[in-house]
């Protein structure tokens, strides 16, 4: 066997390499010597745009496809459906017929939002759909459009994201404290906070036992170690940032969902059962306060 190509790094092309796993994905990559990375931003490859799918992947030819791209602005969707479709839906859809023709592996990011959020229990990877908006159901139709022309794939499904860049909760609510006197945060979503980084952690784990020989594709969920709500979570974040940062707000108030109207529907519910991941891959879930403090210490301290 030829000792050069078993100590070849294993090439990963990233799409949307710069939002929030995609940065994170790209950072952890470039440290380990496992991997080589490609890291294309919106800039560099629209994967809406069938010829240039085609022609960057003729023009580095991974290993591997990791899609981080997508259409992610969930209120905006309701009024921008046609391109949250494009980017959540047909361009998945490019990307995997391009991989499929020159025998690529794809991973794929989805999210939380293809439940309803009715199961107070949480969801596992069998149990049915039921988007409540425009962003949920392009993200279902992109899962649907890959699993038929893409058999070598995985779909990792994500909740909460955080991370010290992009439209996040954490940063948000950091915003927020800073110019009013009052916050307001609801009390009856649940959900699991998950760090960007932990994801790209994860993926990078599951890649390397994929390399070496794991026939595991399929669907996946990953999320972060404990269950909370929103205004818990505002809770830990305004803690968590206290010891760096001096805020404007004096008083967290718990609403009701009711009380909270956005243009798109949320589930209420959006806990990830991961036992499938920790059954297949052994990844256990880390304990999101940890990944916050964390983050913490990466805005302030860097």
């Amino acid at each position: 066997m030829d000792l050069d190509l078993i100590l070849k790094p294993v090439k990963l092309l990233v799409t949307g390499a710069n939002g929030q796993v995609g940065t994170a994905l790209t950072r952890l990559a470039e440290q380990d010597g496992f991997f080589e990375i490609v890291a294309l931003s919106k800039s560099d490859l629209d994967i809406t745009d069938a010829e240039q799918i085609q022609q960057k992947l003729a023009d580095h030819l991974p290993d591997y496809v990791v899609n981080c791209a997508a259409f992610d602005h969930v209120d905006e969707a309701e009024q921008q459906s046609g391109l949250c479709y494009a980017v959540n839906s047909d361009g998945v859809e490019k990307l995997a017929l391009a991989c499929g023709d020159l025998s690529i592996p794809m991973f794929h990011l989805s999210t939380d939002y293809v439940f309803d959020g009715h199961y107070a229990s949480g969801y596992t990877e069998d149990d049915e759909v039921a988007p409540l908006g425009i962003y949920g159901d392009s993200k279902w139709q992109g899962e649907e459009r890959l699993r038929l022309v893409l058999p070598e794939h995985i779909i990792l499904r994500v909740s909460w994201l955080f991370s010290e860049q992009g439209n996040n909760f954490v940063l948000r609510m950091l915003d927020a404290a800073r110019n009013a006197k009052e916050l307001e945060a609801v009390s009856d979503r649940r959900g699991c906070p998950t760090s960007a980084v932990d994801v790209a952690r994860v993926i990078l784990a599951m890649l390397k036992q994929i390399r070496n020989g794991a026939e595991a594709w399929g669907t996946y969920h990953y999320c972060g170690a404990e269950i909370t709500n929103r205004y818990d979570f505002c809770k830990e974040i305004l803690i968590a940032a206290g010891h760096y940062e001096s805020f404007e707000v004096e008083q967290l108030v718990p609403i009701s969902s009711k009380d909270y109207v956005t243009e798109a529907l949320r589930p209420n519910t959006s806990v990830l059962i991961c036992k499938k991941l920790l059954s297949v891959f052994g990844i256990r879930q880390r304990p999101w306060r940890q990944e916050l403090q964390w983050l913490m210490r990466n805005i302030y301290e860097s």
